[in-house]
């Protein structure tokens, strides 16, 4: 692209000098016509909830951005001057793929589409290989690699000699921009969920390898590529080179940062509970919740029961000498049995009755327990809300009264309203 006798470089020539690129031209229009399919076919399928338009805006201007940066004034110099070349890349990786991913194109064709186009979609993109071309860490090292293979080494020389490999280099810059950007800032139903400080990261460390490819561009005492198109205006190719390398290291870093910031915007605006922190967050929930499940977090309450277990046995020595307190034990245990078997004289695990005799032992261990010394604290934890004592613990107390412990049955039986 681009010829020998252009006139000098200047922004408006860059809008008003065009070049026609039929393939270009040709994949634009076809992506073009198909999102807008799938706009109209969601948007007939659900009246209520069409496309946003923001989604669609951005797309085309991802499109928008690739004629900008193959057929206007940018493509028509892209071989005759260094640093308008590193202005093309910058559009072709750092801008139009971001536009393209808020685009959400695999979004819109799963919504718009039906089986088994659907089917194959949806398998598509959790397949083995997608999860690995999305797998973060490869589009940064991908990302890296081109970089740096396409400007400091003898690849330059390839492009500048064959026409096919710099529109392969456009096609190579539009798919590694996309591969990169699309689990850090994009939304598509891809198996990697990046959390927003991970992505801040993937984001930022770009930065250094476009700023020491421009340090090394601008570091060269000589041309190290072939000569471009000739003209007889402009820059001498060493600083041709050296202003590509400042547009490489200040505007890579420039793009990069709003790209930063728009991220961090959107972590700020986040509501879902694990969205922020992604599987790190997730992770910790289940945990938690695994622990909730287990009993870990009451051990409070357990400890108690230990320590109610350790006074059972002054309790039974003492509720022998209660005597008073027996035949008042047993005059309650009488109507607790009554009210028992209004209620239909089941209780405990396995539907047991509980007879006379066992509201009276349990009745006399918690007359015994309140004459003891440091009752009241234990009094206290007997009495306290049954909404929070635990179902197990008074289940136990009245299951049978061989097992049971008298203590935990006490416990129990004093927290039932017709003890």
């Amino acid at each position: 692209m681009g010829s020998s006798g252009l006139p000098p470089f200047g922004w408006a020539r860059a809008f008003t000098l065009w070049q026609f690129a039929p393939v270009v031209t040709a994949v634009t229009v076809l992506f073009a016509g198909l999102y807008l399919w799938g706009v109209v076919r969601v948007w007939r399928r659900h009246p209520a909830r069409p496309w946003p338009v923001p989604r669609t805006a951005a797309f085309f201007g991802g499109l928008l951005v690739v004629v900008l940066a193959t057929e206007s004034g940018v493509g028509t110099y892209d071989e005759t001057l260094f640093w308008v070349h590193m202005i093309q890349h910058l559009m072709l990786i750092m801008i139009a793929p971001p536009l393209l991913v808020f685009g959400q194109p695999v979004t819109l064709l799963m919504h718009a589409s039906r089986n088994p186009l659907h089917t194959w979609v949806k398998r598509t993109v959790r397949s083995w290989p997608a999860a690995w071309l999305t797998w973060p860490a490869f589009g940064v090292m991908a990302y890296a690699a081109t970089i740096v293979g396409t400007h400091l080494t003898s690849f330059m020389n390839l492009v500048v000699a064959y026409p096919a490999v710099h529109d392969a280099e456009h096609v190579l810059y539009l798919v590694v921009g996309y591969l990169y950007f699309l689990p850090l800032i994009g939304r598509e139903p891809i198996r990697w969920k990046v959390s927003y400080p991970l992505r801040l990261f993937l984001l930022f460390i770009a930065m250094p390898v476009d700023a020491f490819t421009g340090v090394v561009l601008n570091s060269y005492g000589t041309d190290p590529f072939k000569p471009l198109k000739p003209r007889t205006w402009g820059p001498s190719a060493l600083e041709d080179v050296h202003l590509g390398g400042a547009v490489m290291w200040i505007g890579g870093a420039g793009i990069m940062f709003v790209l930063i910031m728009v991220t961090f915007f959107a972590w700020s605006r986040e509501t879902r509970p694990s969205g922020g922190m992604g599987w790190l967050e997730s992770a910790r929930r289940a945990t938690m919740a695994e622990r909730l499940s287990e009993g870990i977090v009451p051990a409070a309450g357990q400890a108690g029961q230990a320590q109610e277990q350790g006074q059972a046995g002054q309790a039974q020595e003492q509720a022998s000498r209660a005597g008073a307190g027996a035949g008042a034990g047993r005059a309650a245990g009488n109507r607790g049995n009554r009210g028992n078997r209004g209620r239909g004289g089941k209780a405990g695990m396995g539907g047991r009755s509980i007879d006379d005799d066992e509201h009276l032992a349990a009745y006399n261990a918690y007359l015994a327990r309140l004459a003891a010394p440091g009752s009241p604290d234990t009094a206290d934890q007997a009495t306290a809300d049954p909404d929070t004592a635990d179902p197990d613990t008074a289940a136990q107390a009245t299951a049978d009264p061989d097992t049971a412990d008298p203590a935990t049955a006490a416990q129990a039986t004093a927290a039932r309203p017709g003890a």
